[in-house]
């Protein structure tokens, strides 16, 4: 169980919207709740939203990315050996 205090001009509005949607103070606040919190996932940053593959596999040294002009020689020297 959780109390929370409002403002008087912020539980006025809830009860307006209550009366209005035909529910109670508290769903509107629950459901107010789970937007806010839906809302927040969906705003992660890059690194919360790729931290737990960070680290996840290793790489020795010749498996990693090349320069893009290395890249580009090795595909011209493949193309032009044959």
């Amino acid at each position: 169980m959780l109390t929370v205090r409002l403002s008087e001009d912020l539980e006025k509005e809830i009860e307006r919207i209550a009366t209005e949607e035909k529910a109670t103070k508290s769903q509107v606040i629950k459901n107010a709740l789970k937007e806010y919190i839906k809302k927040r996932k969906l705003n992660k940053t890059p690194y919360e939203l790729g931290k737990d593959l960070f680290g996840k596999f290793e790489f020795d040294e010749e498996s990693l990315s090349k320069s893009y002009k290395e890249k580009i020689k090795e595909k011209l020297l493949e193309k032009y050996s044959h």
